[in-house]
């Protein structure tokens, strides 16, 4: 089966949350989910671009339902003030895309102190989804949906130094821990959601490789379009695991090609210590340390996951 757009069944009434969306898969993800009738919420480190990108998508859609909300996931601070915003102005959410992520940055750090590509690609939507989640748990079938990426089988979590202060610095093995925590986290918090009888389901899925500005460092010459594609198609197994009611029958999602690179979205495959609960609950654990963030307790807190 070849699944494509088409297939994304109507959104109409449903509330959906993804961060990043005004550029690469993250802004066809937008389009694709504003076209069947969801109301967009764009959760955007900058409001420039997010505002270009709501533009482009309303020119062609009169009435696409998109708002813009600031969301800067290198700061704790904008974590929880947006979370507080959301939910200030809605009584649901349907699905939270975390799609928003960095790449192979230069040895960087965050507001907090943290690694920089951890930071945002894994522990601020760590603390994006924990204060979420009692919104998601009241919405009848809600999801999230987290990126994760083929350097995922690369990666290696480093719980004694998660934040690489006592190694030397190296940027593909630090991308590589990020997104094997992403799909870590989406399994982990999936048995936990499971364990208590939640309604809400998290998944994941990866692009293959799509060109995007995320890949600019080490995509080039005639492999960025044999072995690629277009962030149109890579938005399609994160499209499908957050909407195909069949989708929860597998955790992680991404192309069918070789490799993985690219096609049709179709089940991912999964590395062995993605799965590996032990060291999941080591680094939840330090994860919730290090954002001061639990998991809620129950579906109806009031709470938003936030330690005061």
């Amino acid at each position: 089966m070849k699944w494509s757009a088409a297939n994304i069944p109507d959104q109409s009434g449903r509330i959906i949350i993804i961060t990043g969306a005004n550029s690469g898969i993250g802004f066809w993800m937008a389009k694709y989910l504003a076209q069947k009738g969801a109301r967009i919420i764009m959760a955007c480190r900058s409001e420039k671009r997010a505002q270009t990108a709501k533009e482009k998508i309303i020119k062609q859609q009169s009435d696409a339902k998109i708002e813009i909300e600031i969301l800067d996931l290198s700061s704790l601070k904008s974590v929880k003030e947006f979370s507080e915003k959301v939910h200030q102005k809605h009584d649901r959410l349907d699905i939270l895309i975390n799609n928003a992520g960095v790449m192979m940055t230069p040895k960087w750090q965050t507001e907090d102190g943290f690694e920089y590509q951890i930071g945002i690609n894994h522990l601020g939507h760590f603390a994006l989804t924990n204060q979420l989640l009692s919104l998601l748990e009241k919405t009848e079938n809600s999801r999230v949906v987290s990126l994760s990426s083929m350097a995922h089988k690369s990666g290696k979590i480093n719980l004694g130094d998660l934040n690489w202060k006592d190694k030397k610095y190296n940027r593909w093995k630090v991308y590589a821990q990020s997104k094997l925590a992403n799909l870590m986290f989406a399994i982990e918090l999936d048995r936990k959601l499971q364990a208590r009888n939640s309604k809400t389901r998290s998944l994941a899925a990866h692009p293959g490789m799509s060109r995007t500005k995320l890949g600019r460092y080490f995509l080039f010459g005639n492999f960025v379009f044999t072995f690629t594609q277009t962030p149109k198609k890579g938005a399609l197994p994160a499209l499908r695991a957050a909407t195909d009611s069949e989708a929860t029958q597998h955790p992680y999602w991404g192309p069918r090609g070789i490799m993985e690179a690219a096609g049709y979205p179709k089940k991912a495959t999964i590395k062995k210590k993605a799965k590996d609960q032990n060291v999941a609950n080591q680094f939840w654990k330090e994860s919730e340390n290090l954002t001061k963030t639990t998991f809620p307790e129950a579906s109806g807190s009031s709470k938003i996951g936030a330690e005061e």
